[in-house]
């Protein structure tokens, strides 16, 4: 008995320092891919809105941040005011995101000057592989549920279904609903900004 009680304080330091020991590695390990993973998504980001916004030479101002309340909850919106090589506004790109039938799903909707949709990518999503591949592809402008050119106004964008003008993806109402939930909001965080009055810097993009 005596050696098991002499043995057991050995055993917690060996644990303790077995575990401070693997903090110290996660620590670290976090600490080298933090910097590459925020390189990749900023890329991914600078992207996604000349792809929405349909421009390559583009000049995009610091983001605003928009909050609305979505179901009795408050959500913010991170907004990307655009404009062409020469100067001219095109509008804005937007995040947006809800909960469609695997969990969040993010895009990034770019607007004209007047509310009209140019384009949208998918940020993030929980669905499935083939169903988030269906979700980028089918609202787009050769899509079968084609949102392109399209104004929410009023969050007009809806499925056939419930009274709305845009085909749902086969067997997969629940996401359709939730991503034109989302594209619905992107356009009313998009319309609470005052753009006569807002003063922007737009900052050329290489990325």
């Amino acid at each position: 008995m005596q050696k098991i009680k002499s043995s057991l304080p050995n055993m917690v330091g060996v644990l303790v320092g077995f575990s401070l020991l693997i903090g110290v590695i996660l620590a670290s390990v976090n600490q080298i891919t933090e910097g590459p993973i925020k390189i990749k998504q900023e890329q991914t980001l600078a992207a996604g809105i000349k792809t929405v916004m349909q421009c390559q030479q583009i000049s995009v101002a610091a983001p605003l941040e928009v909050t609305d309340t979505i179901d009795g909850k408050l959500s913010s919106f991170v907004i990307h005011a655009c404009a062409g090589a020469t100067g001219e506004r095109l509008g804005a790109a937007v995040e947006s995101s809800t909960n469609a039938f695997g969990g969040e799903l993010k895009v990034l909707v770019g607007f004209d000057t007047n509310g009209h949709i140019l384009g949208y990518t998918i940020l993030a999503s929980s669905e499935t592989p083939g169903l988030g591949a269906k979700v980028d592809q089918w609202f787009q402008k050769d899509g079968k549920g084609n949102i392109i050119g399209k104004n929410p106004k009023g969050g007009s964008l809806a499925v056939s279904k419930d009274g709305g003008d845009v085909d749902a993806i086969t067997a997969s109402t629940i996401t359709s609903r939730a991503f034109l939930k989302a594209i619905n909001q992107a356009y009313r965080a998009y319309m609470k900004i005052d753009w006569a009055h807002e003063k922007v810097c737009f900052e050329p993009t290489n990325q």
